[in-house]
Formats: C-alpha cells, structure tokens, sequence
C-alpha cells in the first residue's frame, strides 16, 4: 500500500521535471540568462561554450544584443573530421570567424526564420535557409526552437554549420 502512495506521488514529480528539463532545452519559457550561461546550464553545449572561450566572444555573448545564435549540440562538433576541433581551438582567427557565422544580429524566432531563405551573420557572411523537409541552416538540421535568453534566442543545430 505504501508502496503505491510513493509511486503516485513520484511518477508526477518526474513527469513534471522531465517536462522543466525539456523545456529548458527547448525554449518554451522565458530564461533571464543570456546566451553563455543559458548554453553552460544546458550541459549539450559544452564544445560550443569552450570554443566561445577560446575565440574570446564570451563578453560578446553576454552583452545585451539581441542575438540569434544557431547552436551546435556537443554531437554535432563530433560530427566534424578528426582533430579539426583541436585545429580550430588554436586558429581563435579561423575558430572566431566560425562561430561568429553561427550568429545573427538580432531577435529571429522561428515564425520569422521560415519567412526567410537567408539572412545575413555577424560574420558578415549569409547563412542559406531552408524549409524543405524540416528547416535547415546551410547544412545543418534545425531540432530545437525558440530557446530565449535575456539578450536573444537560441536554435539549436545539428552540425557546424562553415563560412564559404
């Protein structure tokens, strides 16, 4: 009998965190952190957040913006050849040019994205948008929306997304 109080009391706490935890990954609240603790606390973006310390945009990223930043997961740098990330880490001119390409200026949500076929970088460079089969970014597969910071919003990505 105990046993079946616990339970039922246990399964909605877990459901309720699980739904907090995929929120946050998702977007679906307002956060009141900007970009590079939104990225920390997350835990899948700890390839990009060392990259932003590496190419030193971290006081770019925590500065007010807005931004829209297309977030490769931890996954999505695995993706990239071997030893490539480790090049970049010490290329912070060729690492910083990468990740700036990654960034917009501005607040686009992604009712805004799809409206669109390009739009221009921090880099200086245009970013190809794509909304055939699911929405894409250059090569990289759209998979979270709308995850707002205190200075913009965040898309996740699938890949690393390069400048031509």
């Amino acid at each position: 009998m105990k046993k079946n109080k616990i339970i039922k009391i246990i399964l909605p706490v877990i459901a309720l965190l699980t739904f907090l935890a995929s929120s946050s990954y998702a977007g679906n609240y307002s956060n009141h952190k900007d970009i590079v603790d939104t990225a920390v606390s997350a835990g899948k973006f700890n390839t990009l957040v060392k990259a932003i310390k590496a190419a030193g945009l971290v006081k770019t990223l925590k500065s007010d913006g807005p931004f829209t930043v297309f977030a490769p997961t931890d996954e999505a740098f695995a993706k990239l050849p071997a030893g490539t990330l480790e090049k970049l880490l010490k290329d912070t001119k060729k690492l910083k040019a990468i990740l700036t390409f990654h960034v917009v200026p501005g607040k686009v949500m992604a009712s805004d994205v799809v409206k669109l076929s390009s739009v221009k970088t921090v880099h200086g460079n245009t970013i190809k948008i794509s909304t055939k089969n699911g929405v894409k970014v250059e090569n990289a597969k759209v998979i979270a929306t709308d995850v707002k910071v205190s200075n913009g919003v965040i898309h996740i990505i699938d890949s690393v997304i390069l400048p031509n």
